[in-house]
């Protein structure tokens, strides 16, 4: 939904005193302006207005509204001293059947707006994201950085299940974090308490961190080569889904205290992942939570997902999932080492050109 609404525009503050200000323009263009940054972005944008747009409302019985919008462009050349009457009429509809909204080709529904311009508003939004996500992508392959960005619904165990990854694994490499929420810095607080880096971003109103945001952070954080970016983004299982951060993974966390069909519910996250934690299983003694069968749920939207079951109290599953993020370093680290074997001898095959002349 927020590919389309623009949620949280003008309400992003990152640590330090850089605010973002976002505007979406009525021809679908999304522009960000940050203030208070070491550098400067500059944008041009032609934002093309309705001229004399009206809306009819029309609400039905059950409580469904359709808008219908008129548009006069020019001068108008007809007398308005008269009254105008609308026959509104309402229409009964029977209860038979659920309500779907996710249906047409932009999977989603806001008032008074049709189809066709929510996916042309969607395209503009993540085709701008997309070009930040893909140069902070560039930036960590350049460096051999290895990027996470971990999602869940609020209250999975997210933030604790970080600081004990961390805590096992700091002695071996670098690691940096961004902490993602609407308001607080609380989490950040409890990531530097790790001994780690961490800046955190509050989003405002908005419901998930973007690829400009994080591009922010990359620039304060400077983290080392070869080393280990996390990324908790805002908790919320629908709009991280489609923005890419340029991490070279989203992992899903899911926890035993939430439902088995919940991978089901929110499929494009689990779709989107390729890592899936399913976190507190030290509770499953006392639950009635069908751990297999929230795994077959979310094979069945993502049969590639990669599956852990872990907890950051017991400590059950985290040398897999550990050994699952030591062996995506080792993998970007050796991929920035031929890289750069391969500049190296570009490089001595040019000297060996110029000697030959």
């Amino acid at each position: 939904m927020c590919t389309v609404c623009g949620c949280g525009a003008g309400e992003v503050k990152i640590e330090g005193g850089a605010h973002e200000h976002t505007h979406v323009h009525e021809d679908g263009t999304v522009h960000t302006h940050s203030h208070g940054h070491e550098h400067e972005h500059a944008h041009s944008h032609d934002a093309a207005g309705l001229t004399g747009a009206h809306a009819h409302p029309h609400t039905h019985a059950d409580g469904t509204t359709h808008v219908h919008e008129h548009v006069h462009q020019g001068e108008h050349d007809h007398d308005h001293g008269h009254e105008h009457s609308h026959d509104h009429h309402h229409h009964e509809h029977a209860v038979g059947g659920d309500l779907d909204y996710g249906t047409g080709p932009a999977r989603a529904h806001v008032p008074g707006m049709s189809q066709a311009r929510m996916v042309q508003i969607e395209q503009d939004i993540l085709s701008k994201n997309n070009t930040y996500a893909a140069a902070n992508r560039v930036w960590f392959d350049e460096r051999g950085i290895f990027a996470l960005n971990l999602v869940s619904s609020p209250g999975s165990g997210k933030t604790t299940l970080l600081c004990k990854t961390i805590e096992l694994l700091k002695n071996k490499v670098a690691i940096n974090v961004v902490e993602g929420d609407q308001q607080t810095a609380n989490d950040a607080e409890r990531i530097r308490a790790t001994g780690v880096p961490a800046l955190q971003i509050n989003t405002g109103k908005g419901c998930h961190l973007d690829g400009h945001m994080v591009g922010h952070a990359m620039q304060r954080l400077q983290p080392k080569d070869g080393s280990l970016f996390l990324i908790e983004n805002v908790g919320n299982l629908v709009c991280p889904a489609a923005f890419d951060l340029g991490e070279h993974h989203k992992v899903a966390i899911l926890s035993v205290t939430e439902g088995e069909d919940k991978p089901l519910k929110y499929p494009d996250m689990f779709a989107a992942a390729d890592v899936m934690l399913l976190n507190k299983v030290d509770l499953l003694p006392y639950l009635s939570f069908d751990a297999d069968l929230a795994e077959a749920n979310a094979r069945r939207v993502n049969p590639h997902l990669a599956i852990f079951r872990v907890s950051a109290t017991s400590g059950d599953g985290l040398s897999a999932w550990l050994d699952w993020i030591e062996a995506g370093l080792e993998a970007q680290r050796a991929r920035h080492g031929e890289s750069i074997d391969a500049l190296k001898a570009r490089i001595a095959e040019l000297e060996r050109q110029l000697a030959a002349r």
